[in-house]
């Protein structure tokens, strides 16, 4: 069984979640188990005020000392290579993130219950289940991102469920994989442009669905029930596409510009476009947009403007217009 015994912190969940009103299918879900556990679960620990979770903490904490200790989960090989039989890797300590306990690698139930949630709201819109699990878990890591043998340990899944999300999550640009440098192994991690690529990703989907909507549209006929439904479709399609296709590239460049002037104010001294792009981590080419777009739209600097000091390399000085010189000469002095 996924995960192995309930734990103090998963009884605690199950608590909540059933108080909250969930089904039992729902509460398995989240926990990655079987609905039978949890409705057995269930029946064995409740009472007329509802279930108890110390009372079932207490219960399976002595049948466990009845029948001795219980033989550790763990992961299998595919998942677990180059790990050590205490889940931390060769050369260092376990896998850190905010909330993950190195202690039994296992999250706090406080940020389990939000990884959970927030994977839920991403099931809603149509992701699977587990692939949104996964990327919560993707997202909620620190800069190095995770491995496969991590992922399974802190979902208590399977190496194949984990393998099948990775996949997905590939297939739509929304995880980037990495080699662990020195280890037979890869990481994967969410990068800065991750929104970009989701946000494109769905304009490019909006204006194929468009296209083939206004096709339909001619192919069963304007005047007919169908043909009318889908050339309703069509033109909503093509006005979304078209809204976001607008506003993508303001936005990212709007983001970027922003915090290219964040990291000249940072400084406090003028600036390489070599050195701006490696302190910001970014490829050079995105560095290179960014000042070119300050230069085209200063307005997207107000009330600071960009100043070139030599040749590739940039200032920040505040907008002349938006100081008199009066009011500069006071400031000066």
């Amino acid at each position: 069984m996924p995960g192995g015994r309930l734990t103090h912190e998963d009884r605690c969940l199950i608590a909540g979640w059933l108080a909250d009103g969930l089904g039992y299918a729902e509460i398995g879900r989240r926990l990655g188990r079987p609905t039978s556990t949890i409705s057995r679960e269930a029946a064995r620990n409740s009472a007329p005020g509802g279930y108890l979770a110390d009372h079932a903490q207490g219960a399976a904490d002595l049948r466990a000392r009845r029948s001795g200790p219980a033989r550790p989960v763990r992961p299998g090989p595919a998942a677990d290579e180059g790990l050590s039989g205490d889940g931390s890797s060769p050369g260092g300590g376990p896998s850190s993130g905010e909330g993950w306990s190195s202690e039994g690698g296992r999250w706090s139930g406080e940020v389990r219950a939000f990884v959970d949630r927030f994977a839920g709201l991403l099931a809603a819109t149509g992701l699977p289940r587990m692939t949104s699990r996964v990327f919560v878990s993707l997202v909620t890591a620190d800069a190095d991102g995770l491995t496969a043998a991590d992922l399974v340990r802190r979902l208590q899944v399977s190496p194949a469920s984990v393998s099948k999300s990775i996949g997905s999550l590939e297939a739509m640009e929304l995880v980037v994989r990495r080699s662990d440098p020195g280890r037979r192994r890869e990481r994967y991690l969410i990068d800065d442009d991750v929104w970009l690529r989701a946000w494109q990703a769905d304009t490019g989907a909006h204006g194929e669905i468009a296209t083939a909507a206004l096709r339909g549209a001619e192919l069963f006929g304007a005047d007919t029930t169908a043909g009318g439904r889908l050339d309703r479709m069509g033109r909503f399609f093509a006005r979304l596409r078209d809204q976001m296709r607008d506003s993508t590239l303001a936005d990212a460049v709007a983001y970027d510009v922003l915090t290219v002037l964040a990291a000249l104010v940072h400084a406090g001294r003028p600036l390489t476009l070599d050195a701006v792009a490696a302190a910001l981590g970014w490829p050079r080419h995105r560095a290179v947009a960014a000042l070119d777009a300050l230069r085209r739209r200063p307005d997207l600097a107000d009330p600071l403007a960009l100043r070139t000091v030599g040749p590739g390399t940039y200032a920040v000085t505040a907008r002349p217009d938006r100081l008199t010189p009066a009011q500069r000469e006071a400031l000066e002095r």
